[in-house]
């Protein structure tokens, strides 16, 4: 098999089948199916065209795939269609279902997609929204996941721990269009603690409920960020910070600490503080420390730099930071911030620049855009 001679195809081959009219994604996942298939088959007989072979394989993919979307869209119509069932026996297969989806064969993406549907109850149409994502290619990631998961059942089912990554996974989708992942992460949540007693699940419904009781505050009317320092805290839910900390108390008191509950402390003492500037910073980095010991997670460990600028200063802000790799996600963002609490306004106004450039999503782009016109407009004057 000339593994080289089917990626130099590749590209050609994804070119064909989208000049013939097939979406991007959808031809990207039939020509993948296809190499699969050449991979397969090529050893016993390769074709004398294997661009031909390529060709025709996938577009034969995209059509069957094609037509399973179109049947499993119309099957999902007439569900949605028929009237509530009546009275039936109370069997709670639920937690069956969260431990299946998280079966550990399955990747990070695919397990929150397969729970969303099975568990969830959401179309896949809706999913696909969500993720901002062709519906016919949500519609083969939750097909893969579906035949991965048929023939091994409950053999290997995930444990609690996949679970719970799996529902922080959907939990940090946020929301888009008319389906709101936070909301449905908070729900399924609720529905798992319900029926399992484990610290670490009441851990992360707490740490769900505290972040998502400021999400009223986190942007203006504009639509653009609001930092933690700046919002009005008078438009936080207090009924569920209450019900956090609650929560968040009686799995502590269990004393078995596991990530989860480190990172709600840490939300609870943000959301406990009347003002920014009663927020016991010193208490959060004790968090941070646990939170990193535990995981050794070297985005915790950047988090932890800021919270040091905040408890001890800038300049020991900066000097945590300045052991962690400076290639990890909002890094740049982070020495933009100490820099400019430290008074080096230069830098921190190019750090700035440079952090918008690498930003994630267009709202913190925005953001910190206006973070670097800010300070350069000062710096002029």
């Amino acid at each position: 098999m000339n593994e080289a001679l089917l990626r130099s195809l590749t590209p050609s081959v994804l070119g064909i089948l989208v000049r013939r009219g097939a979406d991007f994604a959808a031809a990207e996942d039939a020509v993948q199916d296809a190499l699969v298939e050449a991979v397969r088959v090529w050893p016993d007989g390769p074709p004398r065209d294997p661009k031909a072979w390529l060709v025709t394989a996938a577009w034969r993919k995209f059509l069957d795939a094609t037509r399973a979307d179109t049947a499993r869209r119309r099957r999902e119509d007439l569900v949605d269609e028929e009237p509530a069932p009546g009275p039936a026996p109370a069997v709670d297969d639920t937690l069956q279902l969260y431990f299946l989806c998280a079966h550990p064969s399955l990747t990070p993406s695919s397990a929150v997609a397969l729970t969303l549907r099975a568990v969830g109850g959401l179309t896949t149409r809706q999913i696909a929204q969500a993720y901002l994502v062709p519906e016919a290619t949500m519609a083969q990631r939750i097909s893969r996941a579906k035949r991965t998961v048929s023939g091994v059942r409950f053999d290997r089912p995930g444990d609690v721990a996949t679970v719970l990554r799996v529902l922080y996974l959907v939990f940090n989708e946020g929301y888009s269009g008319d389906v709101d992942l936070s909301a449905e992460a908070i729900r399924l949540t609720r529905q798992l603690a319900a029926v399992i007693d484990h610290p670490e699940v009441s851990g992360l419904l707490a740490l769900m409920l505290l972040h998502h009781a400021r999400r009223a505050g986190r942007t203006a009317p504009d639509g653009s960020l609001v930092p933690l320092a700046e919002q009005d805290r008078s438009r936080w839910d207090t009924a569920l910070i209450a019900e956090g900390i609650g929560i968040l108390q009686a799995a502590l008191a269990r004393d078995r600490l596991g990530e989860f509950q480190a990172q709600a402390a840490i939300a609870a003492l943000h959301a406990d503080a009347p003002t920014a500037g009663e927020t016991d910073w010193p208490q959060i980095v004790e968090w941070y420390d646990e939170l990193a010991r535990l995981t050794d997670n070297p985005v915790v460990r950047l988090n932890r730099a800021v919270a040091i600028g905040k408890a001890d200063g800038p300049r020991a802000g900066l000097a945590a930071l300045a052991a962690l790799d400076d290639s990890l996600p909002r890094h740049t963002a982070v020495a933009a911030y100490l820099h400019e609490r430290d008074g080096d306004l230069s830098t921190a106004a190019r750090l700035y620049a440079e952090a918008a450039r690498k930003a994630p999503s267009l709202p913190e782009r925005d953001h910190l855009t206006r973070q670097a016109a800010r300070l350069n407009t000062h710096h002029r004057h």
